[in-house]
């Protein structure tokens, strides 16, 4: 069996965010009518999207779960919501939602935060709101590793006991130790 990439395995981190609603969308001032989606991206090469709303208006509506694999240094999240016709696919309007917002001292791993934030049209002006819910999951290995460093700060045993503790973890995590 080959040995897992701690380094590669702790740096991400999984974000579950979904994409509840947006509030009074405009065009150029007009309500938008139809068409609308989110895109939710980490980066330029990291995104997940909604499907197309096709009734809401400028108030549409997805409740939508999305999964990002993003790295534990990531500040932000940008959330765009795109309005869509078969020639044009036009950004109307955008947020950046800090990764501190849902994730941080506050709140414990595994918290479900729900957030509202002020929409930005490309021109820098307001352009209604969009409600989403984020949830920030460790992976298992990090998740087994702050366990393991948990209950070894409560307790104290002896250099054996931890080494045989240590062990155990490795053996349930496949890396032949």
């Amino acid at each position: 069996m080959s040995p897992i990439n701690l380094k590669a395995t702790s740096s991400f981190q999984t974000l579950e965010i979904t994409v509840l609603s947006c509030e009074d969308l405009r065009i150029n001032g007009r309500s938008v009518k139809k068409n609308t989606c989110v895109v939710v991206r980490t980066d330029p090469l990291n995104f997940r999207e909604t499907t197309t709303d096709t009734e809401g208006g400028s108030y549409p509506s997805w409740d939508q779960k999305l999964a990002l694999d993003m790295s534990i240094r990531e500040t932000c999240i940008t959330l765009e919501v795109h309005c869509r016709t078969l020639s044009v696919d036009r950004i109307i309007g955008s947020a950046r939602m800090p990764v501190n917002d849902f994730m941080g001292g506050y709140f414990p791993q595994g918290y479900l935060s729900f957030l509202s934030y002020r929409l930005k049209d490309p021109k820098g002006l307001d352009n209604g709101i969009i409600n989403v819910s984020a949830v920030f999951e460790s992976n298992p290995f990090v998740k087994m590793l702050g366990k393991l460093m948990q209950s070894e700060a409560s307790d104290r045993h002896t250099p054996a006991e931890k080494d045989g503790r240590a062990r155990k973890v490795d053996a349930e995590l496949g890396l032949g130790i």
